[in-house]
């Protein structure tokens, strides 16, 4: 009876306890808050299928930026175009996705996630298909059509992660289910690198965007039976118009001078430096660039909430910008060597990246046990060593050398980057932010990821058009863009070993406080 009775008064003050959780948290009315938590599927199969579509977002950005870069050359010549406006395939693609990115997670946290993730499959799929008749028109118009494309992961992305940020708590599960959505990353690319090979070779290269197109529709249509409705937050009046609320001075300004620094860089080896609106256009590109940064200070609802500026968070953001941009240069250039010097046909170059997709799916579940385990600023570490490992075997790969020698290795080693920086970087963006802002943590590592992969790109094709000797050395060229890489990735090393020894330095001053970096994610 005595035990009963015991018993009776824990349970009663657990019920009272919970509710006085309920009725505070943080000493903030969180009553707003309740219904706007999404409803979790109930079934491990509607789980499934759930996670399935939201990775699916990550799994199609990276096919779509391999449509352009595994069958390059047969696309550059059915334009009859010069070589050196090849990386702009791919370039204007990673740009509008780096640079639309923080606007489109502004709009999921004021008008719905589920919402911009559905009108963000249903964009890309119509640009896919217009995208594939650019092949009656020209190289500008085709490149163009990759512009616009790059708007629909702009909108996937960082809404994508919103969705999931919001629907698991911090915690195993979450760390996984994080970890799966950067595994589809390498094995998107094989896939589109794979198909759009094939059809290039086989039928007309326009067939792999004809079909990426109809894809992303079924996916938007999936979109809306199997993601729950996901409210947003509710919040208080306080007198902000739509105008101030999604920040339209600072979008304009700082989508502006994204895009003029991405265009300068990348327009640069095309015409050449010596052209005056280019680096006009970049010294343009860095005063707006203050201004948005200006603006974002004192703007009653920025883009970038205060948090963006504090230290950890922005070394994390560096190691990312560093390592993703060397593998924008490795990927592009691992294909224009195998294809160029070694005369592999695309499909070929293609099935010797293919076993990226295994590796970065071991990587993936890894990280997965490793979050919550040890400090992201380790993983983030072993991240840039992986990437710097890859890049030194693509500067110093010998022509016709046996691909079991170095292209298998740096093949399987650079997914290790990708799959270890990106779920631990989006972890620690997504815990260090409020549920309301969900849209903007997943929109700052997938605008620094795509971004840096066009940027890279750029920095690559200045050192190519310097060293190439007018194209008359080819070789000489695609070492001094992987030796670009090199350099990128090893200050992604220094980074992160900076990051590390300021985490363990806080932590040796006072074993108490726990930075971004150590929290349980």
């Amino acid at each position: 009876m005595e035990n009963t009775s015991v018993n009776s008064r824990s349970s009663e003050d657990i019920e009272v306890k919970q509710e006085r959780d309920t009725r505070t948290e943080g000493n903030q009315d969180v009553r707003a808050k309740t219904p706007t938590q999404p409803e979790r599927p109930e079934s491990p199969i509607k789980e499934a299928a759930f996670v399935a579509v939201v990775c699916a977002a990550q799994l199609m950005t990276q096919t779509g930026l391999s449509l352009a870069i595994a069958p390059l050359h047969i696309i550059n010549d059915s334009f009859h175009a010069s070589s050196k406006q090849l990386t702009w395939a791919s370039a204007a693609y990673s740009l509008t996705v780096g640079t639309f990115i923080l606007v489109a997670g502004r709009l999921g946290d004021l008008y719905g996630h589920r919402l911009m993730f559905i009108i963000g499959f249903t964009w890309f799929g119509l640009w896919c298909i217009v995208g594939g008749f650019s092949a009656g028109s020209n190289l500008v118009f085709f490149t163009f059509c990759r512009a616009l494309q790059g708007i629909g992961p702009a909108l996937l992305l960082p809404n994508a992660v919103a969705i999931l940020g919001r629907t698991y708590p911090p915690g195993p599960r979450k760390d996984m289910i994080f970890s799966f959505f950067g595994a589809t990353a390498p094995g998107g690319y094989s896939l589109g690198a794979s198909f759009s090979s094939l059809l290039a070779e086989r039928v007309w290269w326009p067939w792999g965007y004809w079909i990426m197109g109809i894809a992303c529709v079924i996916f938007a249509g999936l979109g809306i039976l199997v993601i729950p409705y996901t409210p947003t937050e509710e919040r208080q009046d306080d007198g902000f118009s739509w105008f101030v609320r999604l920040d339209i001075t600072g979008a304009v300004t700082g989508i502006t001078a994204l895009v003029l620094i991405n265009f300068a860089w990348n327009q640069g080896p095309v015409v050449g430096w010596d052209m005056p609106y280019t680096y006009a256009l970049l010294i343009v590109g860095f005063i707006l660039l203050g201004g948005f940064l200006a603006i974002e200070r004192k703007a009653p609802c920025p883009l970038l909430p205060p948090s963006v500026f504090k230290g950890e968070v922005a070394w994390v953001l560096g190691c990312i910008s560093a390592g993703w941009s060397s593998f924008g240069i490795l990927v592009y250039y691992y294909y224009q060597f195998l294809e160029v010097i070694d005369g592999d046909s695309p499909l070929l170059a293609t099935a010797k990246w293919a076993g990226s997709s295994a590796s970065g799916a071991c990587a993936s579940v890894v990280t997965g046990f490793l979050l919550g385990r040890i400090s992201p600023s380790i993983i983030i570490f072993i991240a840039m060593i992986a990437f710097t490992i890859g890049q030194v075997m693509l500067a110093t790969m010998q022509e016709g050398q046996v691909y079991w020698a170095q292209a298998f290795v740096l093949m399987l080693i650079t997914p290790w980057g990708m799959d270890m920086s990106f779920p631990s970087g989006t972890v620690i963006m997504s815990n260090s932010m409020p549920r309301e802002h969900q849209g903007v943590a997943g929109s700052l590592v997938t605008t620094v990821v795509n971004y840096s992969i066009s940027l890279g790109l750029g920095f690559a094709g200045t050192v190519q058009s310097y060293v190439d000797d007018d194209g008359k050395d080819t070789l000489k060229g695609y070492r001094g863009a992987s030796y670009m890489g090199v350099g990128l990735a090893g200050l992604g090393v220094v980074l992160a070993s900076c990051f590390m020894l300021i985490t363990w330095l806080r932590r040796d001053r006072d074993p108490k406080s726990k930075s971004l970096s150590e929290q349980p994610v």
